[in-house]
């Protein structure tokens, strides 16, 4: 019988940028567009957190996007494909 416990899921690495843009959203939302006057105490935190937040997400979605093709690519540099007849 294995000792070894089974791998977690694998979930996908744009998770993290796509949670990142909905709170972004949200607070680009609540910093310009709600009409609640509960909320014009906290405009200024919303509308800097939004601008931080959907910053952030893009330039995690590139360097996600920039690593996944270095390694497409060294994995096709690692494997030559099938041998030429």
């Amino acid at each position: 019988m294995s000792d070894r416990k089974p791998a977690p899921p694998q979930i996908s690495p744009y998770v993290f940028p796509a949670i990142l843009a909905g709170f972004g959203l949200w607070c680009a939302y609540d910093g310009w567009l709600t009409a609640d006057p509960d909320m014009l105490k906290h405009q200024l935190f919303n509308r800097i957190a939004a601008g931080v937040l959907l910053l952030w997400a893009v330039l995690d979605v590139a360097r996600t996007r920039r690593r996944e093709q270095a390694e497409a690519r060294a994995a096709a540099d690692k494997d030559p494909g099938p041998p030429a007849a």
